[in-house]
């Protein structure tokens, strides 16, 4: 499988669409999450009512899977659950790496060609890894519940 076959016209729409990118002005979370082996860099910022993820905003310097997926994420995460947040992204772990059928965001059907070039799942794993962060650091700042210490 060549390497081209992964940059498919998909993927360059995803990454060109950059549904998400920006700033939020009142973040409830963020994180950043980099790859010092290739350099892709992913700032994500959250905003979550009801636990669910009510705004997203990421900066991404790095490859057109990286970009790619952050998008994705951009288009997808806003009304979602950290618990479905995890499923999907342990699903588009489980399709890198193995082939399994792709989860429930229509778009991650795009990486199926990344299966098998191994050097790249972290490309599309890198803005998944900075959003569950950005939950995890939303849920630190919380304040405890009326009545618990």
């Amino acid at each position: 499988m060549s390497a081209s076959r992964i940059y498919h016209e998909a993927i360059k729409a995803l990454a060109a669409a950059a549904s998400g990118h920006g700033v939020l002005a009142a973040p409830d979370g963020r994180a950043l999450a980099d790859n010092p082996l290739c350099g892709d860099r992913v700032e994500m910022e959250i905003t979550l009512a009801d636990d669910r993820v009510t705004g997203i905003a990421h900066r991404v310097k790095g490859c057109l899977l990286c970009q790619a997926a952050a998008s994705a994420i951009g288009g997808h995460a806003p009304g979602s659950g950290g618990e479905e947040i995890a499923r999907v992204s342990a699903g588009l772990k489980a399709m890198l790496e193995s082939a399994a059928p792709p989860p429930a965001w229509p778009e991650l059907e795009a990486f199926l060609p990344v299966h098998g070039h191994r050097s790249r799942y972290r490309c599309v794993e890198l803005p998944f890894e900075a959003l569950l962060a950005a939950l995890r650091d939303a849920e630190s700042r919380r304040p405890p519940a009326a009545g618990r210490r």
